[in-house]
């Protein structure tokens, strides 16, 4: 399953960086590109886990941006 969502606070291209590194090795996902441009967040990743892997996802994006969220 490939979705995209729209991200909010994200304020540093860096920090996009060590989100996309962080989030591509979580077991499950296929591919994730976390646009700092476009405010953008894709994951492509296993139907049956992608829930748990969108909220680890979630998690990751808190710790490396306190504000910066995933709009769903």
């Amino acid at each position: 399953m490939k979705k995209s969502y729209r991200m909010e606070n994200l304020e540093c291209a860096h920090c996009a960086a060590k989100m996309e590194r962080a989030i591509a090795k979580l077991k499950g996902v296929q591919s994730v590109t976390v646009n700092f441009m476009a405010q953008r967040f894709i994951l492509e990743a296993d139907d049956a886990s992608f829930e748990t892997i969108l909220e680890q996802a979630e998690a990751i994006c808190r710790k490396v941006e306190p504000d910066c969220r995933i709009l769903r």
